[in-house]
């Protein structure tokens, strides 16, 4: 666990732990008023059969320590998209498990409420099946969307426009001085994950016979994502037949990056026009570029650069993007009355206390 010693917020739930969390496709942070704050993979591993209860023990696996072990378990990612994915009654019990597990890091069930970052345009129905499953780690619980909570983090909550692009989506929010409603935000499927598997597809297009699986191809864009110039060659080694061999993959890389953009602009500027005129301008230079993808470089000239038309563009990437958005969940937690929460979002517990 990853701890920071900062001093502990102000508590506005009485007796209670108070946590901001991201709920991620493919990892979750979280940050507690206590000063704690850890980033677990959204990943559940259940043993494969009794020689693998025999090694791992019977009880399910989470995080790095389920991907270390991935050999005994059969590994259940049960988010997607960023909010459950409802595909199978393992999907609901490993994301049970997975909220049950990252809760039981910070406290006691009746002693920890907070509240849960999820997609920008996360429908009523996925928002309240998070909520039936919370009820059993928490007292009380809203779900806000994550670009919302990263313009919280940064008191940058009017004329504003946050992409937060994740490895389920990419959520686009913009902010007008009050809770956004949903004709101020996007959400898009195509993010790391689409990345990854783009990716994966145009290594094995262009070197045939070289073995390449998703989980390599995140690898590779971790390190190596880029849009315009390169900063440089990605060289990589990989298998091929079985063997090891280096493979520059630079252009791969650069394609598959800038295949999410167009669609990212276009979004922009359809928000950026429901903007009241006189805000535009000042809009324009304050665009923010959160999550996992905002790390790819290149990123916020090539976006400034497809706005050039609309005039004065400024794109920004927020600093510790793993952990901004459940930092400004935690702040809004510690900030706004826990019963004024339901002014803002779905909860449960709106009663409580």
């Amino acid at each position: 666990m990853d701890e920071n010693s900062s001093e502990p917020l102000a508590k506005t739930t009485k007796g209670k732990t108070i946590v901001g969390i991201d709920l991620g496709t493919r990892r979750t942070a979280v940050k507690s008023d206590l000063g704690q704050q850890f980033m677990v993979r959204s990943v559940v591993g259940y043993p494969k059969d009794i020689i693998s209860e025999k090694m791992v023990g019977v009880d399910p696996i989470f995080g790095e320590e389920a991907i270390e072990k991935r050999n005994f378990l059969d590994l259940c990612y049960p988010l997607a998209d960023g909010v459950i994915r409802e595909a199978s009654p393992r999907d609901y019990e490993a994301a049970r498990e997975l909220l049950g597990h990252v809760v039981g890091l910070v406290g006691e069930p009746e002693d920890v409420c907070g509240i849960i970052g999820v997609p920008a345009r996360a429908s009523i129905m996925n928002k309240e099946l998070l909520l039936s499953i919370s009820k059993e780690f928490m007292s009380k619980a809203l779900v806000v969307s994550e670009p919302f909570m990263v313009a919280y983090s940064l008191n940058m909550l009017t004329n504003c426009i946050v992409i937060d692009i994740g490895a389920g989506t990419v959520d686009i929010c913009g902010m007008k001085g009050t809770v956004p409603v949903a004709d101020d935000q996007v959400t898009l499927l195509k993010g790391g994950n689409f990345i990854d598997e783009r990716l994966a597809a145009s290594i094995t297009r262009h070197y045939p016979g070289v073995q390449v699986t998703d989980s390599v191809a995140c690898a590779i864009k971790e390190e190596f994502s880029f849009v315009g110039t390169p900063p440089k060659k990605a060289v990589v080694t990989l298998r091929f037949e079985g063997k090891p061999a280096e493979f520059d993959v630079t252009e791969d890389v650069g394609s598959v990056c800038e295949s999410i953009i167009p669609d990212i602009c276009e979004q922009l500027e359809t928000l950026i026009a429901k903007f009241d005129p006189e805000d535009q301008e000042d809009t324009l230079k304050n665009i923010l570029l959160a999550g996992g993808g905002s790390q790819i470089h290149g990123l916020p000239e090539l976006i400034t650069g497809q706005l050039a038309d609309f005039g004065d563009v400024k794109v920004m990437a927020v600093t510790d993007p793993d952990y901004r958005g459940c930092e400004g969940a935690l702040k809004l937690a510690t900030e706004i009355p826990a019963e004024m929460w339901n002014q803002i979002g779905v909860m449960f517990g709106a009663d409580a206390e």
